[in-house]
């Protein structure tokens, strides 16, 4: 067994703070990002995931520009983008489609402008990597706080929400109808996305932090028809993807030419699409709206 394992793991991977700050941090945004997920996926809002994907990058460029954390960045630009959607219109699928463009290509926009001076006045082209792509090893210990407490945050949103952002989440009108807020609630849910997102920013990058949101649940979707569930196993699946991503670009460090690793990043979301073919195969069963999921 203990040559096996030296034959998985290159040395000084568990003595590594690097690693270990790494595998905490990712462990935290997969449970997070498994139960928002899973309610992107139902709403169909993936592309509001998506562009707050991109708005996060706004945000961490900017924070970068000013020298704070980007994590505050990620958050602070999500919060306002979803805002934003709300304010536009997000009551039926068109007018989420309008909103969600407009804040997407005003988001792209300033993300240009914004990485054009890190890289102009800080002449470093490491920060914009970092912000598109994300660099976990380097995530510093005093970050976790942060992605604890906004992780914390997000999940309570869930947790007091869940039933009425269950009945929104497969039919509003159903929904209006037993007097829920429908538009109260749907805000509450993109202020917890938006946080998902730039914690995925965080570990995976602003482009990247999508697969990390919506592959787990997806994948969770296709094996069980019962939401908590699919909520907890998308958790889990992210997990893998993350720990398993991170003892991957470790041991690369090794590989031919030696020093020269894999971005984490590349094997969390390859891994998370591997799982995702997975939960394709026959036999496999989604969420349907109906009854059964109230």
């Amino acid at each position: 067994m203990h040559h096996i394992a030296d034959l998985i793991f290159e040395p000084g991977l568990f003595g590594s703070s690097a690693v270990r700050t790494a595998a905490v941090v990712g462990a935290v945004v997969a449970m997070v990002s498994g139960p928002i997920g899973v309610f992107t996926v139902v709403r169909g809002q993936s592309f509001a995931g998506h562009a707050l994907s991109d708005v996060a990058t706004t945000g961490g460029s900017g924070a970068f520009l000013v020298g704070v954390s980007p994590l505050l960045g990620y958050v602070a630009l999500g919060v306002v983008a979803a805002g934003a959607m709300d304010l536009i219109g997000i009551e039926r699928a068109r007018g989420r489609d309008v909103a969600t463009g407009i804040v997407l290509g005003a988001g792209l926009g300033l993300s240009a402008l914004f990485l054009y001076f890190d890289t102009t006045l800080h002449s470093t082209t490491g920060a914009t990597m970092t912000i598109l792509f994300g660099s976990m090893f380097a995530i510093a210990g005093s970050t976790v706080p942060m992605v604890v407490t906004f992780s914390a945050i997000a999940v309570g949103i869930v947790v007091l929400l869940y039933r009425p952002l269950l009945l929104s989440s497969v039919s509003m009108e159903v929904a209006a109808a037993r007097g829920v807020p429908v538009r109260l609630v749907g805000l509450l849910y993109l202020l917890g996305l938006s946080m998902a997102v730039a914690l995925s920013a965080v570990t995976i990058g602003a482009i990247l932090s999508t697969g990390l949101l919506i592959g787990p649940a997806a994948t969770a979707l296709r094996v069980t028809k019962r939401p908590g569930l699919a909520m907890l196993g998308a958790g889990l699946i992210g997990v893998a993807a993350v720990w398993l991503g991170i003892v991957l670009a470790y041991d690369s460090f090794y590989w031919p030419p030696r020093g020269h690793g894999w971005p984490v990043s590349f094997f969390v979301v390859t891994l998370i699409f591997l799982f995702y073919l997975l939960g394709r195969l026959p036999g496999r069963r989604t969420l349907a709206a109906g009854p059964g999921v109230a």
